[in-house]
C-alpha cells in the first residue's frame, strides 16, 4: 500500500531521507494505521520522542487519531507544533493566505459596515530578536490547504460563538522582513466586548491549531521556532512502541 507523506517545519530537516523518494511516497503493509506510520518514522529519527509526542497528524486533511486506518492513496501530514497563497471568503469572512504584505487598512475597510459599533485589530509583526538574539527575518511555511480549511473554520466558529458581524483572518507565507505583518485579524461587531473577546480567541486559537510554522533566521544561523502544544483532542496517539 502506497500513501503520500508530508513533512512540514522542523521534520523537514530531521527526516529528509522520507520526503525526498519519488512524488513523497511510502510504502506500507495494507492495514497500516496512523500508529504504523508514526513508529516507522520514530525508528527514522531516534532520540526526539519528545518531538513525535507533541505531533499531530492529518490524513487528507483532516486531523486524525493513531488507530485510524490508512488506505491507499491517503494524503498524511505529519506536523509539528504550529508557530503561531490561497484564499477564500467563507460566510461573508475574509480568509487569506498570502506571499504579498497584508495592507491591514483595506482589509479594515472591508469589514467596516454601518451597523457596527467596533472594528478591532490584532497586526502580528516581525520582531528584530528572539531571547537576546537579533532575528535578520523569518521564513513562514504551511501546509496550505489544510491551513485554509481550519482558518475557514475558526472564522465560521468565531461568528456563532460570540455573536459578531463578521471577521478577518489573514496571514502571510514565504520570507518576512523586520516590521512586516506576519498575521492579521480583525472582527467587527455591534459592540466592542464581543469584538475582543473574538479576535483575542481567534489568534489563540489560531496559534494552536492551523499548521502554520515559523523559521527564524539570524546572524549565527537559524532555528524553527517552538511552537505551542496541539490541543488534546487533537493530539490522540499511542505511547511509543519500545
Amino acid at each position: 500500500m502506497r500513501i503520500k507523506l508530508l513533512l512540514f517545519g522542523i521534520l523537514r530537516d530531521l527526516i529528509p531521507d522520507l520526503v525526498s523518494r519519488k512524488d513523497g511516497e511510502l510504502e506500507l503493509p495494507t492495514g497500516a494505521t496512523v500508529a504504523d506510520l508514526l513508529q516507522t518514522c520514530r525508528q527514522s529519527l531516534a532520540g526526539h520522542d519528545q518531538l513525535w509526542a507533541s505531533c499531530a497528524v492529518a490524513v487528507n486533511r483532516e486531523y486524525t487519531a493513531a488507530a485510524h486506518v490508512l488506505r491507499e492513496g491517503d494524503e498524511v501530514a505529519l506536523l509539528p507544533p504550529v508557530s503561531g497563497g490561497s484564499s477564500s471568503v467563507a460566510v461573508g469572512n475574509i480568509v487569506h493566505l498570502t506571499r504579498d504584505p497584508i495592507d491591514t487598512q483595506q482589509i479594515v475597510r472591508l469589514l467596516k459596515d454601518g451597523s457596527d459599533g467596533a472594528v478591532t485589530i490584532f497586526d502580528g509583526i516581525v520582531r528584530n530578536n528572539t531571547h537576546g538574539r537579533r532575528t535578520l527575518f523569518l521564513d513562514y511555511q504551511a501546509y496550505e490547504e489544510m491551513a485554509l480549511k481550519q482558518m475557514q473554520e475558526l472564522a465560521t466558529k468565531s461568528i456563532a460563538e460570540f455573536k459578531v458581524r463578521q471577521v478577518a483572518v489573514v496571514h502571510r507565507l514565504g520570507k518576512l522582513e523586520i516590521g512586516e505583518t506576519s498575521v492579521l485579524i480583525a472582527v467587527a461587531s455591534a459592540h466592542r466586548g464581543a469584538a475582543f473577546d473574538a479576535c483575542r480567541w481567534l489568534i489563540d486559537t489560531l496559534k494552536k491549531t492551523v499548521p502554520i510554522w515559523k523559521k527564524e533566521h539570524f546572524e549565527d544561523g537559524a532555528v524553527w521556532a517552538d511552537g505551542e502544544p496541539f490541543p488534546a483532542e487533537i493530539l490522540s496517539q499511542p505511547e511509543p512502541r519500545l
